[in-house]
């Protein structure tokens, strides 16, 4: 699906992935918190085609952040399997729940916005409470070097399904939200695994989510183009950026944005 009347917006379509790009290459996280209600405020486009454009949009990104983390040694893919198990069923039930309620473009943008404005709040939370949760880890002694640890299948798979669940829906939750709650299942894993573990994860979720909604017509290459033609030297700046300014800051401003980002799907509600 293309809409050529997109043409006339590419400036601003062009510089909000720039933004979102370099915010993401800066912190790590905010790819779906940050890009979906961008497209939906700024740009104009239906919550069910931004959602479906932004989940191909993280499975590219993503899929080029997965390969250094695995050379690296930075993916525990017993937990990915496990991860997996549970959110590529997620993904693909919701989205037959979806095509089965066949909800007109109204309605399935209101629950669309109002699942939105849930995620980022949730987001928002998660991105504040990480680091607090990091420094008690740190204190205990638990961050240690092994990749040996025991695996906890049911909890694991758990988490799959709701981020299957939630990610298909609203495109949020496959990073910030993940990894907080992968630090609880796996408080001694070493945070580069755990930030690789859930990357690398996030590519097969992003990618059944994406090619089911472009399925359902949920999707628009054009637009896809025009913000990977932005977000990716926004990321590779925002990488290189990374450290100049205190972690607390950067989390404290995308926290920030996330919450003014949901008051505004909120204020258009």
């Amino acid at each position: 699906m293309i809409d050529t009347s997109l043409l006339a917006l590419w400036p601003l379509i062009v510089a909000g992935g720039f933004g979102v790009g370099f915010l993401v290459g800066m912190t790590g996280v905010g790819a779906g918190s940050l890009m979906t209600p961008f497209l939906i405020t700024q740009v104009g486009v239906q919550p069910a085609l931004a959602v479906g454009t932004d989940l191909l949009f993280a499975s590219i990104t993503k899929a080029s952040a997965a390969a250094p983390h695995h050379t690296f040694g930075n993916v525990n893919w017993r937990i990915v399997r496990w991860l997996a198990a549970g959110s590529v069923p997620g993904a693909i039930a919701m989205l037959l729940l979806i095509k089965w309620l066949e909800p007109d473009l109204e309605t399935m943008g209101h629950v669309i916005r109002s699942a939105l404005i849930g995620a980022l709040a949730l987001s928002a939370a998660t991105i504040i409470a990480y680091p607090i949760m990091m420094r008690g880890r740190l204190r205990a002694g638990e961050d240690r070097s092994s990749d040996q640890h025991a695996i906890r299948p049911v909890p694991t798979l758990l988490l799959g399904l709701l981020l299957g669940s939630v990610v298909t829906l609203t495109s949020v939750g496959a990073g910030a939200i993940g990894v907080v709650i992968l630090t609880l299942l796996y408080p001694a894993l070493l945070t580069r695994r755990l930030i690789g573990t859930d990357i690398v994860h996030a590519v097969p979720l992003t990618l059944v989510s994406g090619l089911g909604h472009l399925g359902m017509g949920n999707a628009d290459f054009l637009l896809l183009g025009l913000l990977l033609a932005g977000s990716l030297p926004g990321i590779a700046l925002g990488s290189r950026l990374t450290g100049r300014l205190p972690d607390w800051l950067l989390r404290t401003i995308l926290a920030a944005i996330l919450i003014f980002a949901a008051s505004q799907l909120y204020a258009r509600g």
